[in-house]
């Protein structure tokens, strides 16, 4: 496909097989995460910054945006693939990511190839904190160019 980045020889797309883990990362989103990405996004939801409003209505503690964790999610995959590459991204929110105001929170993604066609292949995420999945249904597209 034009415009495509080169892929080397070990990530190679064409080459691409169901069950193959081609990314697997741990990302830490911290207060600051939030911050910055409140002020880039416009979200200035107080439940993502004070803990007495996140604890007022009734969650856990403060989270984070389901954008930022959605984003954070599908990077690897970017960094695996290209940007150029991706052609859908989807996911369900299933449980709300709290992150702690000293530690924050990990997050843990697992992309595996889930389906290879002529054109395509489904990349599956697994996208976890403390072992809990937050995001279900996680599904990356990317263009093979088979």
């Amino acid at each position: 496909m034009e415009g495509m980045p080169p892929m080397d020889s070990a990530h190679e797309l064409s080459e691409l097989e169901v069950g193959t883990v081609v990314a697997e990362r741990d990302l830490t989103l911290t207060r600051d995460s939030l911050v910055r990405y409140a002020g880039a996004s416009g979200d200035f939801n107080p439940i993502h910054y004070r803990d007495d409003i996140a604890s007022a209505v009734g969650l856990p503690g403060v989270l984070a945006h389901g954008m930022l964790t959605m984003g954070a999610a599908v990077q690897p995959v970017v960094d695996w693939a290209g940007p150029s590459r991706i052609l859908d991204y989807q996911v369900r929110f299933t449980r709300p990511v709290v992150v702690d105001p000293a530690t924050g929170a990990q997050l843990h993604v697992v992309a595996t190839v889930g389906r290879v066609d002529e054109a395509s292949a489904r990349i599956d995420l697994t996208v976890t904190v403390d072992g809990k999945t937050v995001l279900g249904k996680a599904q990356v597209v990317v263009a093979t160019g088979r």
